[in-house]
């Protein structure tokens, strides 16, 4: 039995949660926030990570120096445009994002946000949980498998189900330490 595929799927889950949770403003200064924003250069969306240089000289503060100073407007733009809630503060040289203090009710809302992510993460867990087993009882039907190899498939589906549901819980934890103590 092979279950390097339902492993693989699961691992892409995870990652694809953590790399969710990274763009969460937790009121400490995270590039990653600035990710799925692309700015128009010659033509091309581009990420602003190509276009300039990103940088976090404090907690509280990204300076973005671009390196052709004639799309300092349009990234200013494209950060208004986003929802990270910052207002970029243009010099003419670089973008400065300040990171207000949270207060305490914005950070009891992020993290129901981030545990709504863990959820829908374990739901897309447990859905290829489902479909790896489905697939057992089909070839378990068809004669492919026995009965008892069924079963032992059923037990080390779950067991590394329960693995990944774990770490789930685990970067959810952190997660949530890290805003509640920012």
């Amino acid at each position: 039995m092979d279950y390097s595929e339902i492993k693989e799927k699961m691992n892409k889950t995870i990652s694809v949660y953590s790399e969710n949770l990274s763009e969460i403003r937790a009121g400490r200064a995270n590039p990653a926030i600035l990710n799925k924003i692309k700015v128009d250069y010659y033509g091309v969306p581009t990420p602003i990570s190509q276009v300039a240089g990103v940088s976090v000289p404090e907690a509280r503060l990204i300076v973005i120096q671009p390196w052709d100073a004639s799309i300092l407007k349009e990234i200013e733009k494209e950060i208004l445009k986003s929802d990270i809630g910052i207002n970029p503060n243009n010099d003419g040289k670089v973008i400065r994002l300040a990171f207000p203090e949270l207060t305490e009710e914005r950070r009891k809302e992020i993290v129901k946000e981030i545990k709504k992510l863990a959820e829908d993460a374990k739901v897309a867990v447990r859905s290829i949980r489902r479909d790896a087993i489905d697939n057992f009882r089909k070839q378990q039907k068809d004669s492919e498998i026995t009965e008892d190899e069924l079963k032992l498939a059923e037990e080390e589906v779950q067991k590394i189900t329960d693995s990944n549901i774990n770490e789930i819980d685990r970067i959810l934890a952190d997660k949530e330490k890290e805003v509640m103590s920012v």
